[in-house]
């Protein structure tokens, strides 16, 4: 098997710290207090988050992108519908490009959270 690329060098020099949303799973707070199932549990994490160039605007497979919507390199595993918050701004997870067999790197396309309620 070929050796992965890595990219670890790059993400630490350019990670901004961000908070994903993960669906809570229940459970008890330190202080005994209970935690409902489905509750979001906000979760630092790092990434490079990075604009689009005007080929991925251009020729995304998810469709039209807007200049507000971003792609996050990280090591971190998302879900795709998950939500992002990033300099008070929020984001969901459109599109999900694994290239864990290749790199240490998830690449992820986030679409900004103003953009859904246009859809709407």
């Amino acid at each position: 098997m070929p050796k992965k690329l890595t990219f670890q060098k790059m993400l630490e020099k350019y990670s901004v710290p961000f908070i994903a949303y993960e669906k809570g799973k229940g459970g008890y707070e330190d202080n005994g207090d209970p935690i409902p199932e489905g509750q979001p549990t906000l979760v630092q994490m790092t990434g490079a988050i990075l604009p689009f160039s005007k080929d991925d605007l251009r020729y995304s497979e998810a469709g039209t992108y807007s200049v507000k919507d971003r792609k996050v390199y990280t090591i971190h595993v998302l879900e795709k519908g998950q939500k992002l918050e990033y300099k008070s701004t929020q984001y969901t997870v459109q599109d999900i490009k694994d290239y864990s067999d290749y790199a240490d790197v998830y690449i992820y396309y986030v679409r900004w959270a103003g953009h859904e309620n246009r859809d709407n």
